[in-house]
């Protein structure tokens, strides 16, 4: 199987001995703490996941701004955006201190991780602004990602951690949140060597799911991991149990059995575009994928970046050798209605026009479905359809 990133083998850091956890919970009680924010959260669960390996903790200032300047840390680890915990006050918090991280998402604000504080610095606005540069490729703080990073403090907490939950993920997802090396045990258990990942915030149409297809032929893979973002979106996305149904019931009636896995992961979506994708590199190499699909506008919003920019960056700043992963470059994918089925925009045979193609914007398929209205079965597969008209018309009552 595919190494982890960065290690022979894979550390997560839950602390997955009962007794030792609940000892750890026992302490934390007397521990300070301080209620992170939700991205520091989401990071913590990562790590917890053993998705950030062989990152031991929260990033210090000089390693966030090398990261964010060349994407490695200040010891060389290849690294594409800073995981950091970043608060607004750290009053009384000091080098050397254990304290209790606390999870902003679930109410009562209970212990998510315990952290030895290594350095507690303060960002100069000059210095947040070059991270925000680098890493989101725009200022601009109507950028969903831009602004989270900027509205929650300049002061980094950095060191390591030992995590003591999954948040609410592995509670409200108990079907589809798993950690890396639980996939890992999955791909195992089937007996796959080659794994093709297919990153999702949204449902899955006909063109996501022959995309799939696609890539497991043309990589001969012997299976797919359909792997969801769980965590927090932006404002009017499809929340992730609605979705999780959508995608379940498609790989159910039009998948073979036993080719594909529908799991989960416990992370609030960047919007980062070419940053994050290499980052959906790095963790899906940890969950013990071969290849990762990145296709059209991947992990993208509105127009900060170009259509195919997170595959340039494949080739442009991620250094030869740095990941074991193979990325499998997608272009648009639609149904063909002169050939009777879904091809890449970039295969359609000469004379192929727009005309040619069954395409819907995102605006158009919500209004339908709000309304009640059937989608094209060359669009949606009417059994999934028929789960997001339910919500939408859940939406407009």
């Amino acid at each position: 199987m595919i190494k982890p990133h960065g290690s022979d083998t894979l550390n997560p850091l839950y602390v997955g001995d009962d007794a030792k956890r609940a000892a750890l919970t026992a302490e934390a009680a007397k521990l300070p703490s301080i209620v992170v924010c939700s991205q520091a959260a989401a990071n913590a669960v990562m790590l917890g996941s053993g998705y950030f390996n062989p990152l031991t903790g929260f990033m210090n200032l000089a390693d966030s701004m090398s990261v964010a300047e060349k994407m490695m840390t200040t010891d060389g680890l290849f690294w594409p955006v800073p995981i950091v915990n970043v608060v607004e006050k750290a009053d009384g918090i000091r080098p050397g201190m254990r304290i209790a991280i606390k999870d902003p998402n679930v109410n009562g604000n209970p212990v998510l991780a315990i952290m030895t504080v290594d350095k507690v610095e303060t960002a100069t606005d000059e210095q947040m602004s070059f991270m925000t540069d680098k890493i989101y490729r725009t200022d601009d703080m109507n950028h969903p990602g831009v602004k989270a990073f900027n509205s929650v403090g300049k002061t980094f907490i950095s060191g390591p951690i030992q995590v003591l939950n999954y948040s609410y993920f592995a509670s409200e997802f108990p079907e589809t949140f798993r950690t890396a090396g639980q996939i890992r045990e999955l791909i195992k258990k089937h007996g796959w060597n080659k794994v093709v990942a297919f990153q999702t915030r949204n449902p899955m149409h006909r063109a996501h799911e022959e995309l799939v297809r696609m890539a497991m032929d043309r990589e001969k893979a012997d299976g797919a991991v359909i792997h969801m973002l769980l965590g927090k979106l932006k404002p009017g996305d499809i929340p992730a149990d609605v979705r999780d149904a959508a995608i379940r019931k498609m790989a159910e009636l039009y998948f073979p059995p036993n080719s594909v896995e529908i799991t989960g992961y416990g992370y609030d979506m960047l919007y980062a575009g070419p940053r994050e994708a290499v980052l959906h590199a790095v963790f899906r190499q940890n969950m013990g994928a071969t290849h990762l699909i990145v296709g059209r506008d991947h992990a993208g919003v509105g127009d900060y970046y170009g259509p195919f920019d997170a595959q340039k960056i494949f080739h442009d700043e991620v250094p030869k050798g740095a990941l074991e992963i193979k990325i499998f470059e997608a272009d648009h994918t639609a149904f063909s209605k002169k050939l009777g089925k879904v091809i890449m925009m970039r295969d359609a045979p000469e004379g192929h026009t727009k005309e040619d193609f069954v395409l819907l914007s995102g605006t158009k398929v919500r209004a339908m479905l709000a309304a009640g209205e059937a989608l094209p079965p060359e669009f949606a597969r009417p059994e999934v359809a028929k789960i997001l008209m339910k919500y939408y018309q859940s939406q407009e009552a």
